[in-house]
């Protein structure tokens, strides 16, 4: 059995940040990694972080000032590229199995969770007045809105639990249930040889939304309300577990995973490869069956994607792990920083294909603010960072997703950083 990369091995290596172009590297570049264990010496034990962290508390505060019409304004124009993406898909999907039909659709499923609900989910336009109620996390996707405002494998209720809360809280912890080099064990661990290990990854990348966030965000959600006592004994994370996995393998049928196939795979299932196929019967069966490929090629598309453009932000051998809980905000902000990557970004051209997760820096520092403010915030954070010495990684979507495999197939691993000794005895 192979075994991984020692994560104290990986911490030697050289520190590099990258410009949007791929040419510049900041001066962090001559820092080594500061890894657990590490007490003095590191460049992380040198650094204000009562004044690292004002400074940054004063770029949230600009932000929320900032906000207003205009982050509305760009919200609905999101939606509206989303939506006529879906439309072109739709009136295309009858003709013929064709590219343009599978992009489009693809393209609206794709923008409707990453540029719609992932913002508003978090809250990131209820600080306004003019915002609808339909667009705040109170009233986004709840009931029957659940058909026209995100409608996905994944429930909106176990969503919320398991990303805002769960994931960005607990960020690259054992209890972070998004922790790729825990999650993937399995893969890392296995005597498969390298090339089988990464042969299987674009496998799980067309199938990961159903195959992964469906059935996790459930979990999480079930062991949420076990925990508050608000749960049926049935739905303790255990019985849920039982549901998906049985005999420690997958499987689909109903009468193992009910919950999941009532909230999850069911409803996605029946409308998207039934329902809206049969809609197209008058024209015929060739129209039948055409949309009904579309709309699975789609579905493999904006998986592919969504992986691509999410995976990849907490993961590399150049991110870390913690252990515990933060004890304060400015060591919140600091895993926040150094367990998160962003990509090049810039403007909406850009921006709408990483679905805004290119800047996950920021948004992890302060997840309720609205897609505009992540864009005029990024340069003051990094130039802050750049300031006092704090890692911030910033490279192209190809380098993060090659160091993402590495860590995935257990060619590289993450190191460990002791945040808490870094603040121990400061206030």
């Amino acid at each position: 059995m192979r075994t991984a990369t020692n994560p104290v091995a990986l911490v030697r290596r050289r520190y590099a940040t990258t410009s949007l172009m791929g040419s510049r590297h900041s001066a962090l570049a001559q820092r080594p990694f500061p890894t657990s264990g590490e007490a003095t010496g590191t460049p992380l034990d040198d650094v204000d972080f009562a004044a690292f962290t004002r400074e940054l508390e004063a770029i949230a505060t600009e932000a929320r000032a900032d906000m207003g019409e205009a982050d509305l304004d760009h919200l609905r124009k999101i939606e509206w590229i989303g939506r006529v993406a879906g439309v072109i898909g739709l009136a295309t999907a009858f003709i013929a199995p064709n590219p343009v039909s599978v992009v489009g659709l693809s393209f609206a499923r794709f923008v409707r969770w990453t540029g719609v609900a992932h913002p508003v989910v978090h809250k990131g336009y209820e600080g306004l007045e003019a915002t609808p109620h339909a667009r705040t996390s109170k009233g986004f996707a709840k009931g029957w809105r659940r058909a026209v405002d995100w409608f996905d494998w994944i429930d909106p209720a176990a969503w919320q639990e398991e990303h805002n809360i769960q994931h960005h809280y607990r960020l690259n912890e054992e209890a972070d249930p998004d922790l790729v080099q825990r999650n993937l064990s399995w893969l890392r661990e296995s005597s498969m040889p390298t090339w089988l290990r990464r042969a299987l990854v674009p496998f799980m990348a067309m199938s990961w939304k159903f195959v992964y966030y469906a059935p996790s965000t459930l979990e999480a959600l079930a062991r949420a309300e076990a925990r508050r006592g608000n749960a049926a004994p049935t739905d303790a994370p255990e019985a849920l577990r039982s549901r998906w996995s049985k005999d420690g393998k997958w499987s689909f049928l109903p009468s193992v995973n009910r919950r999941l196939w009532l909230r999850s795979w069911g409803p996605y299932f029946l409308a998207m490869f039934v329902v809206l196929p049969l809609l197209f019967t008058p024209l015929g069966p060739w129209a039948v069956a055409s949309v009904l490929i579309n709309s699975l090629l789609a579905e493999a598309l904006t998986n592919v994607h969504s992986f691509l453009t999410i995976v990849p932000n907490h993961v590399g051998e150049d991110l870390y792990r913690f252990e515990g809980r933060t004890r304060g905000r400015g060591e919140f902000y600091l895993r926040q920083i150094v367990g998160s990557t962003n990509y090049p970004c810039g403007r909406d051209s850009i921006d709408i294909l990483y679905g805004w997760l290119n800047y996950q820096i920021e948004h992890h520092l302060w997840p309720d603010l609205s897609l505009m403010q992540y864009r005029k915030i990024q340069p003051k954070v990094r130039a802050v960072c750049e300031r006092y010495g704090v890692p911030y990684v910033q490279e192209s979507l190809r380098t993060r997703v090659r160091k993402t495999v590495d860590v995935m197939v257990g060619d590289s691993s993450m190191p460990v950083l002791d945040t808490g000794a870094l603040f121990r005895g400061r206030g």
